[in-house]
């Protein structure tokens, strides 16, 4: 934990570089931050793995996966799978944008296909808080690349000379006699539109690059503003000052013995309040996610150092090619708060044993013997209304709630609104017909209770010992 004395030295930074209007870059919001680090990753193959996870550290090498290490955002266009997360941070902090691939191995499309015929589209979410996002649209970034054949492993940073992002991604073109996977980029200020796509990066021959990723180094350390770390065969150091200028060759980390053979998908992190950084690379040869080394000069592949396995933990879930951010304390507490790790759970219906809440295209009923079983399962959030009550979020459909329209109910995405929080909360209370089991008082509409008709879900006053029977649940496992 850092000293008074330092905490009050960042704040001094910080306000003094809003005073001046100068855009926070990344070095400085890691020194101004408290202590808080954000990691979007996804955590293997299959259309569940395939989507957008969240973990949390104190001090950049100890993980924690948040919402019980369940997913947090599953996207729902394309090809319905996201690998490669970057989390983008506009320089005023107010937006927020994820951008991944549109990739789904083996959940439709195999490694061939998506090689030479994949998806030319990138995935993205936008946010103001970073807490509720929107939903997903793809943004095509290779459909203007003569035969581009997919997009793959997008990055973002932002460029100070253009007051834009350059966007940079790989994508597998025939260009001088090979077939290869090469970077791109194009610029945009929102990532709905882009400037036409220019080749960013091609390594000679036949020799591929498909991961890089480029982070800004604060001045007086080592010689260049920019480091770029790209997969390429190796884990390939360049440096610039200028984003899109000239870059220079650095060496790799070969002399670590780390190559490209065994690891990928570099991922940097500056440490809060320190002139040092971490290289997360993903072991996809030995299929065991991601590992440190740390450094205090980016653009010295000398100073890179493997950490001992015990000086780190990666959590519970595999750690695949992603991002982190340095959070403020602001960021850190809203975070924390929208996906703790709670519990997995359904709602069983009193009077008809059998049978569990479920949502089958987006409407919701009751039914037996569900499939698949998650479907049926929730996690009972605290209310969005505010304290006293509970929310209803999909395991499957992350941010999507249980939410009552005209009295009847829907699984819906939160769209952040209040009247949302209102329609898509509930007390707990004693079982209407058993004092043991749960009934679900409105929170705007308190002469009505959640409760089942004709099998569906609906929100009725209860009058009768039917309707007492037929609104009454039993919270379980």
């Amino acid at each position: 934990m850092r000293t008074l004395l330092s905490r009050l030295a960042a704040i001094l930074v910080a306000a003094c570089l809003l005073l001046t209007g100068q855009a926070l870059t990344a070095p400085e919001r890691a020194a101004a931050a408290d202590p808080g680090y954000l990691m979007v990753h996804f955590t293997g193959e299959g259309a569940t793995n395939q989507q957008m996870y969240l973990s949390h550290s104190t001090d950049g090498l100890h993980w924690n996966d948040l919402n019980g290490g369940g997913m947090v955002l599953r996207s729902t266009v394309g090809t319905k799978g996201v690998r490669d997360p970057a989390l983008v941070r506009s320089p005023d902090g107010s937006k927020y944008w994820i951008i991944a691939t549109d990739l789904c191995i083996s959940c439709g499309q195999d490694w061939n296909a998506a090689i030479n015929n994949g998806s030319r589209n990138l995935v993205v979410w936008e946010s103001t808080d970073l807490v509720t996002w929107s939903d997903p649209w793809l943004l095509n970034v290779a459909g203007a690349i003569p035969d581009g054949r997919n997009a793959w492993a997008p990055e973002a940073i932002w460029n100070p000379e253009t007051n834009d992002y350059v966007l940079y991604w790989a994508t597998n073109v025939p260009l001088n006699g090979k077939t290869k996977h090469r970077i791109f980029y194009a610029r945009t200020s929102d990532f709905r539109t882009i400037t036409t796509p220019q080749l960013y990066i091609d390594r000679p021959g036949a020799q591929e690059i498909i991961d890089t990723q480029i982070i800004e180094v604060p001045s007086g350390v080592g010689n260049y503003r920019y480091v770029r770390a790209s997969g390429d065969g190796q884990i390939t150091l360049e440096g610039s000052n200028s984003i899109l200028g000239t870059w220079t060759n650095l060496g790799d980390l070969s002399g670590i013995g780390l190559t490209g053979s065994m690891v990928e998908g570099p991922m940097w992190m500056k440490f809060n309040g320190t002139n040092k950084w971490a290289l997360y690379l993903d072991q996809y040869a030995t299929n065991r996610g991601y590992m440190p080394v740390t450094t205090t000069d980016p653009s010295n592949p000398a100073s890179y150092q493997q950490l001992a396995s015990t000086s780190y933990n990666m959590g519970v879930t595999k750690k695949r090619h992603g991002w982190i951010l340095n959070m403020t304390a602001a960021e850190e507490s809203r975070v924390l708060a929208r996906w703790p790790n709670t519990a997995v759970q359904r709602l069983q219906s009193f009077n008809f044993q059998d049978r569990y809440v479920r949502h089958t295209n987006f409407d919701v009923r009751i039914d037996p013997n569900v499939s698949p079983v998650e479907d049926s399962q929730f996690r009972l959030r605290t209310g969005l209304a505010g304290t006293g009550t509970v929310s209803f979020e999909s395991v499957n459909m992350p941010g999507y709630f249980l939410r009552h329209t005209n009295y009847d109910f829907q699984l819906v995405r939160n769209d952040g609104s209040s009247q949302f929080a209102a329609d898509a909360s509930f007390r707990q209370v004693a079982g209407l017909a058993d004092s043991t089991w749960s009934s679900f008082q409105s929170y705007n509409f308190p002469d009505r209770y959640i409760r089942h008709y004709a099998y569906y879900l609906k929100l009725d006053p209860i009058t009768t010992a039917t309707g007492r029977s037929d609104a009454t649940f039993r919270v379980t496992n």
